[in-house]
């Protein structure tokens, strides 16, 4: 069972996960038209994961998953023990 962080917005930021999870690179464009949400809500959402170490930001425009955000959807990860930008003091850019 996943273990979603009270930061996450849940569906979408699952469905986001679940359309990287296929091991390719991907932009918020496409990402938002498979899994039926805005382009401009899902691209807020990636820059939310990227700082919580769920996705990574290939090069502009493109993002992955990571290891943690797999573990994430396999449910071996709790999302609400992982430090974002308010917790550890400086945002990942």
């Amino acid at each position: 069972m996943r273990k979603p962080g009270n930061w996450m917005q849940n569906p979408t930021d699952e469905r986001i996960l679940e359309a990287l999870n296929t091991g390719l690179e991907l932009g918020p464009t496409t990402i938002a038209r498979n899994i039926d949400r805005d382009r401009t809500g899902v691209s807020r959402r990636l820059s939310v994961l990227v700082d919580y170490g769920l996705v990574n930001r290939v090069e502009e425009g493109y993002y992955e998953i990571t290891d943690l955000g797999g573990q994430y959807l396999e449910g071996e990860l709790d999302a609400s023990e992982l430090e974002g930008p308010t917790n550890q003091g400086e945002s990942q850019k």
